[in-house]
């Protein structure tokens, strides 16, 4: 992804309202695939769905709030807080979006965010991507992958600076910032008897911050029908993790914490 991706945002873009703009910027047919409206492929159907998408945003009073940016050779992605009114009031949703680009422009686009946030529902999403059985996350983040595998919430724990904080897809009151809240989560993530093994996609690294595309198969004791989704990994000064922001609609097989 171009770095011309920081100063026209993909919902920034898409509420200007200059569909032959975005439509350009694809190398050639348009492709995107959206959490709602699923595979979305060549300029009239792109067209469609920009004009849909900008008119539900501007529905609902829509602002957006850009999280950060990371891009690492032809791959990228942003992230976006959508703050919008829903029936339950104002809410934020946080979402990701991943480009593929070559010299000629973008390849595909690839959108993450939960549906539980607008519905109060999850939805069953399949997978985007074919799992890398050689994809190994670097440094700090592969220790996370295998302990998140393992199910070892003090491990966790200990790859966190002490003011680092971890966002579920639901982001607003989900978000757990600071050792002893990121303690409750995981050991709460991990009460159905064991980790969370995920399978990897892509790796997207600029040194600074790591995201991993990655479809959920397992959750402790409970095998899953293959979920897309994407985690944001950020590096505090330290080498350890500053934040984790997720990105999924997987609907856990726990019981509500208390």
């Amino acid at each position: 992804m171009g770095r011309e991706l920081r100063t026209v945002p993909y919902y920034a873009g898409l509420l200007t309202g200059e569909t032959d703009a975005l439509i350009g910027s694809f190398a050639g047919e348009p492709e995107l695939h959206d959490p709602i409206r699923g595979r979305v492929k060549g300029g009239r159907a792109f067209a469609s769905y920009a004009t849909e998408v900008k008119r539900w945003l501007e529905q609902l009073n829509v602002s957006i709030q850009h999280v950060d940016h990371v891009v690492a050779a032809h791959l990228g992605v942003e992230e976006d807080v959508v703050e919008l009114d829903a029936d339950s009031g104002r809410i934020d949703l946080p979402a990701a979006i991943v480009a593929e680009k070559s010299k000629r422009g973008i390849e595909e686009m690839r959108i993450y965010h939960t549906t539980w946030r607008l519905t109060g529902r999850h939805v069953h999403r399949p997978p985007l991507l074919q799992p890398d059985p050689e994809l190994r996350g670097p440094d700090i983040v592969g220790d996370y992958q295998r302990a998140l595998a393992d199910g070892d919430a003090g491990a966790i724990v200990d790859m966190f600076e002490p003011g680092g904080y971890v966002r579920e897809p639901a982001g607003g009151d989900y978000v757990h910032p600071g050792p002893d809240h990121i303690r409750g989560f995981y050991e709460w993530l991990f009460s159905n008897g064991g980790g969370i093994p995920l399978e990897h996609c892509t790796i997207i690294d600029d040194e600074r911050a790591c995201a991993v595309e990655y479809n959920v198969v397992q959750w402790g004791q409970t095998e899953l029908p293959p979920q897309a989704g994407i985690a944001v990994y950020v590096r505090g000064e330290s080498g350890k993790l500053s934040a984790a922001r997720i990105y999924d609609d997987a609907d856990p097989p726990l019981e509500a914490p208390d």
